[in-house]
């Protein structure tokens, strides 16, 4: 599943080079390694049998995230049972290394991806507009008047933010400083692919008003890209070397970055030869224990729900008639939905509703999921409308009167929602199994 994400999601496509980047942070220590003695311990199989608990919480409640972080969490244990807590610690920033090779599970990544889309346009429309270019942003939407351009997912920034945490992180372990400048230099990651990223999207704005709409896209995008990122780099150790000037005594570059690159040194170790630890037996045994159990476990049959296509929906409801809207084929792409239903609904005539509500048509949406399976997850409004431009104004439960789901009352989510000088009223809520939910985490 890891090696899927890593060759599938460019924003995570640095996970394959985390545990290379994590066993030469190890190879740092060797030195100190090689003076301890492997004592083993015991807390490492408790380590390993709460990861075996992990991995069947995960399995079982389809979320990879829980699964994968059982297996960080196995590999944890595996060291501890096997070197005991002198050589474990040691270890341990190369051992946290590995949590970067995760995903972020998908409806996290969508929340955050949203924000930094909003935060990422914010910043490149001001910065064409110090450039004396006229520009309408309305969400992630910039208009150049000539031509629009979408700053989408894969614009957001996560892209860059995820590798050069990464790399940020190896950096201020190498960094022999105090330990509010390595964190300094790590936490400094965000704020540095907000703004490159931020100059990104202002200078595609401006060569694409200057020079047209080609130069949003193909090869000039991705290698403006690449630039960015290679940028980003280079603004990090121009900060650490910022930081080494302020050092008291006065520090080299070499010095204060500590990196050990001599392989020549590899031989003149001798390290302490034991027995393998009894712990670390026991704690390979389950590992293997639990890899043959779960191998031979059958497989859980995927039951989808007999259902009718919305395309037979009907466009009468009670007093309302309804049109229904065809969806872009880009935001189907995002949504990423089975089945779905779009609509916009108006009273009849002849119906005793109040006055003037003719003139205020009813969206509906309704989207279906075959599946809700690892991996996946429905869209939320909560995300999507501050992407077309929307900002919450207020949200709130409301329980609503004289209906009820399965004998329950129907409680849904009561956005108001503002753009510019429109306002809208939104409901929204999620079916599930015969079951209503508001929280699009619990979800």
């Amino acid at each position: 599943m890891l090696l899927d994400a890593w060759f599938t999601q460019p924003e995570f496509s640095h996970g394959i080079m985390v545990p290379l980047l994590a066993a030469l942070m190890a190879w740092q220590r060797r030195t100190a390694i090689a003076a301890e003695v492997a004592t083993g311990s015991w807390a490492g199989v408790v380590i390993v049998v709460l990861a075996a608990v992990g991995l069947f919480i995960g399995k079982f409640s389809a979320l990879f995230i829980v699964q994968q972080y059982a297996l960080v969490m196995a590999i944890y244990g595996l060291v501890l049972s096997f070197t005991g807590p002198r050589i474990f610690r040691l270890l341990l920033p190369a051992l946290a290394m590995l949590i970067f090779m995760v995903p972020l599970p998908a409806f996290l990544m969508s929340s955050l991806s949203a924000e930094l889309q909003l935060l990422s346009s914010k910043a490149g429309v001001w910065l064409i507009r110090s450039m004396g270019i006229s520009v309408y942003l309305e969400g992630n939407v910039i208009d150049l008047g000539s031509y629009k351009l979408e700053v989408a997912e894969a614009c957001s920034g996560l892209r860059y933010l995820f590798p050069l945490m990464t790399i940020g992180f190896m950096m201020a372990y190498l960094f022999k400083a105090a330990l509010w400048k390595r964190a300094f230099l790590f936490l400094s990651t965000i704020p540095i692919t907000l703004i490159m990223n931020s100059i990104r999207i202002a200078l595609i704005g401006v060569t694409v008003d200057r020079w047209g709409p080609q130069m949003a896209e193909g090869v000039l995008h991705d290698f403006e890209g690449w630039v960015v990122f290679m940028v980003s780099m280079a603004v990090l150790i121009a900060e650490m070397s910022l930081l080494i000037r302020f050092e008291q005594p006065r520090k080299t570059w070499r010095s204060a970055f500590g990196f050990d690159i001599n392989f020549t040194k590899i031989g003149s170790i001798k390290g302490n030869t034991l027995a393998l630890p009894k712990s670390f037996v026991v704690g390979t045994s389950l590992i293997v224990a639990l890899a043959v159990a779960m191998l031979t476990m059958p497989q859980r049959a995927e039951v989808i729900p007999t259902r009718t296509s919305f395309s037979s929906f009907a466009n009468q409801i009670g007093p309302w008639t309804g049109r229904r809207e065809a969806m872009e084929g880009v935001y189907l792409d995002a949504l990423k939905v089975d089945d779905y239903y779009m609509g916009n609904f108006l009273p009849t005539r002849d119906s005793s509703l109040i006055a003037g509500a003719s003139a205020i048509p009813l969206n509906l949406y309704i989207a279906w999921y075959d599946s809700q399976r690892a991996g996946q997850s429905a869209h939320s409004p909560r995300t999507c409308l501050p992407g077309g431009g929307w900002r919450i104004e207020d949200l709130q439960t409301h329980r609503v009167a004289n209906v009820a789901m399965n004998d329950v009352p129907l409680v849904v989510n009561r956005a108001v929602i503002v753009n510019g000088e429109q306002r809208q009223l939104v409901y929204y809520w999620f079916q599930q199994r015969g079951r209503v939910v508001t929280n699009e985490y619990m979800v």
